[in-house]
C-alpha cells in the first residue's frame, strides 16, 4: 500500500517560520492512515514537510538528518538551512532516471536568518517567503496569498497558516484529520500542542 501525503504549507514571518501539515495519509481512494506524522524535525532549528509519497519523504529527511547531525559533529556548527535543503535536492536528482515521489517544504532559522525552501521531486530548489505543497495546495495557497504580509509577527502568521489549512481540509478530500503546527524561531523549533492548535483553530472560525 503506497500511502501518500497531502497537503502541507509553510510561511515566514518577521523573525521565523511557521510549517503545518494536515495527519491524513490516502492510497487512492483509501484513508491509510488518520495520523501521519508528515513534519519532522531535522535539526534543533530546522525542520521539513512531506507531501507525495511518505515512505519516500521519510528516506530523505532520515539521510538528511544524519548528514546534518555528522556535519555538527564534525565542524562543531549547526548546517544552514540552505545547506539542509541542498542535500535534499541533491538526493532527489540522484535517483535519476527514477525518482523519488516526494515534495519537501524546508524551514528553519540560522545565523542568515529565516528560510523556506520548496524542494520538488526532480530536485529544484527555491526560496520563497511563503509555500503550499499536496492536494490541497490550491486552496491553501489563495488563502495564504490573500493575507500575507513580509513584515507579519508571529500571532498573525500563526492565525494565516490554520486558516490555510482550515480551508484546505473542508474542501480537499484527500486532506484532514487533524493539523501538525510547528513554529521555528530563534529559540528553536516548537511543535505546538493539540490543545494550542484547537484554540488557534477556534479562533479563526469565529
Amino acid at each position: 500500500m503506497l500511502m501518500k501525503g497531502t497537503t502541507t504549507v509553510g510561511v515566514k514571518f518577521k523573525n521565523g517560520v511557521i510549517v503545518a501539515s494536515d495527519k491524513r495519509a490516502t492510497s487512492g481512494t483509501f484513508v491509510a492512515s488518520k495520523s501521519a506524522v508528515k513534519t519532522l524535525k531535522i535539526t534543533d532549528y530546522a525542520v521539513a514537510t512531506i507531501s507525495g509519497l511518505v515512505a519516500d519523504g521519510q528516506y530523505l529527511v532520515n539521510n538528511v538528518r544524519t548528514i546534518a547531525d555528522l556535519y555538527s559533529l564534525d565542524t562543531e556548527r549547526p548546517l544552514s538551512v540552505r545547506g539542509i535543503a541542498r542535500i535534499l535536492a541533491f538526493l532527489l536528482r540522484r535517483y535519476r532516471p527514477y525518482f523519488l515521489l516526494a515534495q519537501l517544504i524546508v524551514g528553519g532559522v540560522d545565523r542568515e536568518g529565516a528560510h523556506l525552501f520548496n524542494v520538488d521531486p526532480f530536485g529544484t530548489l527555491t526560496e520563497e517567503d511563503y509555500l503550499a505543497t499536496g492536494s490541497g495546495s490550491p486552496v491553501a495557497i489563495s488563502v495564504i496569498e490573500s493575507g500575507y504580509s513580509p513584515d507579519m509577527d508571529r500571532e498573525s502568521a500563526l492565525r494565516l497558516v490554520i486558516s490555510s489549512m482550515t480551508a484546505a481540509l473542508s474542501r480537499d478530500a484527500a486532506t484532514g484529520d487533524g493539523i501538525d503546527v510547528v513554529v521555528i524561531d530563534d529559540r528553536g523549533v516548537n511543535f505546538l500542542s493539540r490543545e494550542e492548535i484547537s484554540e488557534l483553530v477556534r479562533e479563526v472560525l469565529r
